[in-house]
């Protein structure tokens, strides 16, 4: 009897992904690939499917997936494509576990379509929960799957809770880096190139999470997913910057008794916790070494200069529909600044300008999360042409 963990990984040819397996492939006896996908990434898929051997790999992009099919033609995989074939992905008979790892808004629909099925999603993308997370987070039958955390803050918390009742939790202390621009100072920060917002101090990530990182809206959109994974308010989650990135969150109790999770800055380490859950898987990262690195820093976020935080409070607070409006725009003014369209600054003036123009509505069912995150994304690009039009980007390079 094969007792081994069926797996789909959403997003396998980027930095979670690519982590997943890492771990996945320290221990084959536990694990197998059912489904792999992933947005246009040929080389990589291709490597990863004749490696796992699973039995549907997908590419989202309509072309590339008909080159894959041409390469993979010597084995039995199948090839599919577009949304669909996400949605397939993640519902195919014999998986256990979906790793949601695609980035943005399109990892939304394979996730509740897996839930509903019954199969548990380790979530890594912080999406699906920022723009419809009470649908989500509400069981519809009786067999649907759970939600397990995979950001590092968020697993840490879920850590942390574990053996406590959630009525005993007086706050989370959800920390952050403070990312590459923590210590500039506002005027500074109108020179950002694109090469500085990448380079994050502590972790190796993809260019949009590494940006939203810069900004603070990573933290933002985290603040949100925190609200909707435990059921606390919006009171009850403190953002604390924390450079080392070391404690990756904290939970206080009634009683005033605070519990941390502490690590090295590794996905490994969180991806494992997920994929293992409730047992823990072993590996040969090393140890998190205290004498080496002596001192922690705690700072408050300062919301002035980097408002992408304050936005997300702000949509939280709003509820509804504003969250997806805050995501999708967000989206759209990230990947402006990477395309060179908008300077760093104008990421916050873009989603800000989005969401005032946003009525927000009832999330009764999915359909109304993606019409609003349709419609933010439209509005939002008008904005980046407003801005593009009237000021001198810093171009990467220049």
């Amino acid at each position: 009897m094969n007792t081994r963990k069926g797996l789909a990984i959403l997003g396998s040819t980027g930095s979670i992904g690519v982590n997943t397996l890492d771990v996945v492939a320290s221990h084959p006896d536990r694990f197998t690939v059912v489904t792999l996908a992933a947005h246009g990434n040929v080389d990589l898929i291709e490597q990863q499917a004749r490696r796992f051997h699973p039995r549907l790999v997908v590419l989202f992009d309509a072309q590339k997936a008909s080159l894959l099919a041409q390469r993979l033609s010597d084995l039995d995989i199948e090839v599919d494509t577009g949304l669909d074939g996400l949605c397939r992905a993640a519902t195919y008979d014999g998986i256990d576990l979906v790793m949601s790892a695609v980035v943005g808004a399109i990892g939304l629909q394979p996730t509740i379509r897996a839930v509903e099925s019954g199969i548990d999603v380790a979530v890594a993308n912080k999406e699906p929960l920022v723009m419809a997370g009470d649908l989500v987070m509400r069981p519809k039958t009786q067999n649907y799957g759970q939600i397990l955390p995979v950001d590092s803050e968020h697993n840490a918390i879920f850590q942390a809770l574990q053996g406590h009742e959630r009525s005993a939790l007086r706050r989370i202390l959800l920390t952050g880096s403070g990312g590459p621009f923590r210590e500039w100072s506002r005027d500074e920060m109108q020179e950002v190139r694109i090469e500085d917002a990448l380079k994050h101090p502590n972790w190796k990530m993809g260019p949009k999470i590494t940006i939203d990182s810069a900004t603070m809206m990573n933290k933002g959109l985290e603040v949100i997913e925190a609200h909707r994974l435990f059921g606390v308010s919006l009171e009850q989650v403190q953002v604390v910057v924390h450079p080392q990135s070391i404690i990756h969150s904290m939970v206080e109790f009634h009683d005033g008794s605070v519990l941390a999770q502490l690590g090295i800055p590794d996905m490994r380490v969180p991806i494992s916790h997920a994929l293992g859950y409730p047992e823990r898987l072993s590996n040969t990262l090393p140890s998190l070494d205290l004498f080496d690195i002596q001192t922690l820093q705690f700072y408050p976020p300062d919301l002035k200069r980097f408002p992408c935080l304050q936005l997300a409070f702000e949509a939280a607070s709003a509820g509804r529909t504003m969250p997806a409006v805050l995501n999708a725009a967000n989206e759209i003014a990230v990947q402006a600044f990477l395309d060179g369209d908008i300077r760093f600054l104008d990421i916050p003036a873009v989603i800000e300008a989005t969401m005032a123009q946003h009525t927000p509505v009832e999330l009764t069912d999915l359909s109304v999360a993606l019409e609003a995150d349709h419609w933010a994304r439209d509005y939002a690009a008008v904005e980046v042409k407003e801005h593009r039009a009237s000021k001198t980007v810093l171009y990467r390079g220049e």
